[in-house]
């Protein structure tokens, strides 16, 4: 059980204080003071967003636990960085304990019961990305304020009310608008202005985003955290905010002159009742004398990162040779994203073939397919893991990997007690589905596109009460039991090849931490082309890539936007975060160097 948190009130007075003084006054300060790696010891905490990462620091300095300080940061992250995550969304709580326990905390969105397979379906066809993204109808109801309480619950030592408070100083008093907040508000422009309620939090009185540099607060939002922190889970799963969401579901709060068509949604406050926040065991792998932690289904990140490795362990990549290593890195991506397009889903409604997955002998097979001097041509086939799978079996069905952009967010955070939490959480698209709930200042997810919304049955296809499959892969590595590096990263389904291009160029590479987040980075998912940042596909390894292997690339400003900490021989913690995308990132540690 949890201990009861027994520093003196000051403490808490000290958290909110650091993040209390007028937004304005403040903002260079924290700019400032943002930097994407830090090494010393003690705990440490590496996020998107300075204020998250101080609001952890500070928690951590104050005796509280990984645990603790995840969810501080979190909630933080949910007025400051609210296009990519927030209690209007779900997420997966990878956690490492000071006494080895390995577990997860699984707060993905469920589909309402009502939800049925051709839910997304009209005149017999799928309805477009967008007609569906934006609509109640792709709302899940959401895990994230239930899988917070259910972690301080089990493996925590503050109240979700103390977690909250860094939270409800920063929406209170704001915080600087800056030009990444910009972009993804000027990307959901059209859809944010059909909605007064997310028109006047996020638009300017002319339409226009808010201006960079300007202030933002969120009343509406600390409300919500208020009564959250009063009332605890049920505060948002039953009475004013679960009304409110309902309401804003069933009946989108459009303006009258909207120039979109926005869809009812089918959730009830029985489905937003019933929400329960499982807890699970993670993935597990070993590689090159390792153990590789992540999270299982309804993700397909832990199978995914897993087998993709479980593949490269049976080749020697050499630094030397970086050019065929990251050939090899692609084509492992390949063919195990041809394997999780055709079997993952929720568990709970369809039979995953996980052990077969994460057997050497399938990833053996594949690894046979993969020739050494030319890129595969894509879509190739999903191989058959059920004869390695201790029993049943099952029929494979092809399907291609979502492309449509998601924004997620990642956040690293560690004590020196041994507590480890890589934590990713999500309202899907940046934006979501583009509703703030009136009166409550928060967005609303749209995860439920995450099912393959135009198959009436493919094993992820859309049914009530089922949690769509995600590709978020939080991710633990433990070298004889001890931590060695925890990490994660937002992207969508690009968050796997992520996780796996840095677990590759750390382990394998001789990269450092900070360079392997730094590093261009290329996803392979099994689409006839590789995306690749214009860094990659302009290197010298990019242009052998194509000439030499084959490999054909369509490219992208930037991939991901991971965070990480790796724990050093020495006793000390390095925290490392993204030192230019998604505007850079912020690591601390408590003791610095």
């Amino acid at each position: 059980m949890p201990r009861a948190w027994t520093r003196p009130l000051f403490a808490l007075i000290a958290v909110a204080a650091l993040l209390a003084a007028p937004a304005a006054a403040t903002a260079q300060p924290a700019q400032a003071d943002k930097q994407p790696t830090a090494t010393g010891r003690g705990g440490a905490a590496a996020t998107v967003d300075v204020l998250a990462t101080k609001a952890a620091v500070a928690a951590l300095r104050d005796g509280a636990n990984a645990i603790d300080a995840a969810v501080v940061a979190a909630a933080v992250l949910g007025v400051t960085e609210p296009f990519s995550s927030g209690i209007g969304g779900g997420g997966f709580m990878l956690i490492r304990t000071g006494d080895g326990k390995l577990t997860t905390i699984d707060h993905r969105e469920t589909a309402p019961a009502a939800m049925r397979p051709d839910s997304f379906f009209e005149a017999g066809r799928p309805l477009p990305f967008n007609d569906a993204r934006y609509s109640g109808r792709s709302v899940g109801v959401p895990g994230t304020v239930r899988g917070w309480e259910e972690a301080l619950r089990r493996y925590g030592t503050m109240s979700v009310a103390e977690a909250l408070r860094p939270a409800i100083q920063v929406a209170r008093d704001g915080f600087v608008v800056d030009q990444t907040f910009f972009d993804q508000t000027q990307q959901n422009l059209d859809y944010f202005d059909d909605v007064p309620s997310t028109r006047a939090l996020y638009l300017d009185p002319d339409g226009t985003p808010r201006d960079v540099g300007t202030v933002l607060r969120n009343p509406d939002l600390a409300r919500t955290y208020e009564r959250i922190a009063h009332l605890g889970a049920k505060g948002f799963y039953s009475g004013a905010v679960a009304d409110a969401m309902v309401e804003a579901v069933q009946h989108p709060p459009v303006a009258a002159g909207a120039n979109h068509t926005w869809r009812p949604g089918l959730m009830t406050m029985r489905d937003v009742k019933a929400y329960v926040a499982p807890e699970r065991q993670p993935t597990r792998v070993g590689y090159r004398s390792l153990d590789i932690y992540s999270m299982g289904p309804p993700s397909s990140g832990g199978s995914t990162v897993g087998e993709a490795l479980n593949i490269l362990e049976g080749f020697d990549l050499d630094p030397a040779d970086r050019t065929q290593a990251l050939h090899r890195y692609l084509e492992a991506s390949r063919f195990s994203f041809a394997d999780r397009n055709a079997y993952l889903a929720d568990a709970d409604f369809f039979d995953v073939p996980l052990t077969g997955l994460l057997s050497d002998g399938f990833a053996a097979e594949r690894r046979a397919l993969i020739d050494p001097q030319r890129a595969a041509t894509s879509p190739v086939p999903p191989g058959d893991p059920y004869p390695y799978n201790a029993g049943g079996a099952g029929t494979a069905q092809a399907a291609a990997t979502a492309v449509q952009a998601a924004t997620t967010t990642h956040l690293t955070v560690s004590d020196r007690a041994g507590n480890v939490v890589a934590y990713t959480f999500t309202i899907e698209s940046t934006g979501g589905n583009g509703v703030v709930v009136p009166g409550w200042g928060f967005l609303l997810n749209n995860e439920l596109t995450d099912f393959n919304f135009d198959s009436l049955t493919h094993p992820n296809r859309v049914e009530g009460g089922k949690r769509p499959r995600s590709s978020m892969s939080p991710t633990i590595v433990l070298d004889d039991g001890q931590p060695l590096l925890a990490l994660g990263s937002p992207g969508g389904s690009t968050i796997i090849t992520v996780v796996l291009q840095i677990l590759v160029d750390r382990l394998d590479l001789g990269a450092t931490l900070p360079q392997a987040i730094a590093a261009p980075r290329a996803s392979q998912r099994n689409t006839t082309t590789t995306l690749a940042e214009l860094a990659f596909a302009g290197s010298p390894e990019g242009q052998a890539l194509a000439a030499q292997y084959g490999h054909r690339f369509s490219t992208t400003s930037e991939i991901g936007a991971a965070t990480g900490i790796e724990f050093l021989a020495d006793g000390r913690v390095l925290a490392a975060a993204e030192p230019q995308r998604r505007g850079g990132g912020s690591a601390m540690v408590e003791e610095p160097e």
